[in-house]
């Protein structure tokens, strides 16, 4: 008996967190649908339905003005659907016949308000929890020597906590990587911590030998970082090795630099996304090191079922991510259409409609089949 209801807890344990995951999802797509909504109503754009969701609609209510506002059956999605978006239309509201500099406001607006919300997630995290940052377990004993220099005093000490390095502020482990990059074995890094110490943490600014040449592959590449650093690695009894990496390292800041860290935290996290893509074009990174949408909700609620800081940290990952990778140019994504509008305004008149729909529909069949297929890379 007892062994079935360890079963059931962990299976509703499970359930919880993938609905958790959802439930982020639907929330971050919603608020996008919501900041084109918001900016098509300021400008007087006709819109036709606002939708949580796709799929059959489980509830739907029509306004006085003709706008049905709908909850639907799969909560994975959503959309705000404008008279004439895809099409030439009559109407004078209907998306392109409204100004080019105003379809290009309603277009950004979905990404802005994601940025928005991400970014109030970040503060809260920030001034509630602490910035999660982190913790090193120290590998070399006292006596090791490097290149005749004695590693004691020029080494992390369990449990530091890392803020800067090479005077740079560490948000992400790939902060960590640039600050390091190009430098060699034996040389001297400086760190600013937050040590244990008899009377409590204290930051401090420590040098440290590097162990190994600073030389990434990519930005998944953290053993050679670690490696670098001098962090510990544990044996399981399997006979692997793992680096020693506290997960849950928070340190707390005033109000005004909390303010600052999160904007900035917000903007690195914007980067990854272009450091990804470069390292994807240039072959540094392999299509597996992605995932689509059933990696991304597992990923997700594994994460945000551990706190409520985690949760809110995936919470605002995902929300920076999805306004970055929405402007992107990427035939169906919201930054393409920017590009064809801005082409309309300059050119004075629109390219081929019928074209750009086109376009943007092959586009959108692309990105599916890669979400399908960084997706099934998982599996292997």
């Amino acid at each position: 008996m007892s062994l079935a209801l360890l079963s059931f807890s962990s299976v509703m344990s499970t359930v919880g967190a993938v609905c958790l995951a959802i439930l982020i999802l639907l929330a971050m797509v919603t608020v996008h649908e919501f900041g084109h909504y918001i900016a098509g109503k300021i400008f007087k754009f006709k819109i036709n339905e606002f939708a949580v969701g796709f799929g059959p609609a489980l509830l739907k209510h029509t306004k006085k003005n003709g706008e049905v506002v709908s909850l639907r059956v799969f909560p994975l999605g959503g959309y705000c659907a404008f008279e004439g978006e895809d099409e030439e239309n009559s109407h004078p509201d209907a998306f392109n016949n409204k100004k080019p500099w105003q379809r290009i406001i309603v277009l950004v607006s979905g990404a802005l308000m994601n940025y928005i919300l991400a970014l109030i997630l970040i503060i809260i995290s920030f001034y509630a929890c602490g910035q999660l940052l982190l913790m090193t377990y120290r590998v070399d004993p006292a006596e090791y020597t490097q290149n005749g220099i004695p590693i004691a005093g020029y080494t992390f000490c369990d449990e530091d906590v890392i803020i800067r390095c090479e005077g740079k502020n560490v948000y992400l482990t790939s902060d960590l990587m640039s600050a390091l990059e190009g430098k060699k074995e034996g040389d001297l890094v400086s760190f600013t911590v937050s040590r244990k110490t008899d009377e409590g943490r204290k930051v401090m600014d420590v040098s440290v030998i590097l162990r190994a040449d600073a030389s990434f592959e990519n930005l998944t590449d953290t053993n050679a970082l670690w490696e670098a650093i001098g962090i510990a690695k544990q044996s399981a009894e399997d006979g692997t090795q793992t680096y020693m990496i506290a997960s849950a390292a928070y340190k707390g800041f005033g109000f005004f630099e909390t303010l600052g860290r999160s904007f900035v935290y917000s903007f690195q996290i914007g980067g990854t996304i272009f450091k990804v893509l470069g390292q994807l074009l240039t072959g540094d990174l392999g299509l597996s090191a992605f995932g689509g949408p059933i990696t991304t909700i597992k990923l997700t609620s594994e994460i945000a079922s551990r706190s409520l800081q985690q949760f809110l940290e995936i919470a605002a990952y995902i929300g920076v991510n999805l306004a970055v990778f929405n402007l992107l140019p990427i035939p169906a994504l919201d930054g393409s259409k920017v590009v064809f509008t801005a082409i309309e305004w300059v050119r004075g008149k629109p390219l081929n409609r019928k074209v750009e729909g086109i376009i943007h529909a092959v586009g959108f069949v692309l990105l599916l089949g890669f979400a399908v297929l960084v997706d099934l890379l998982q599996l292997f």
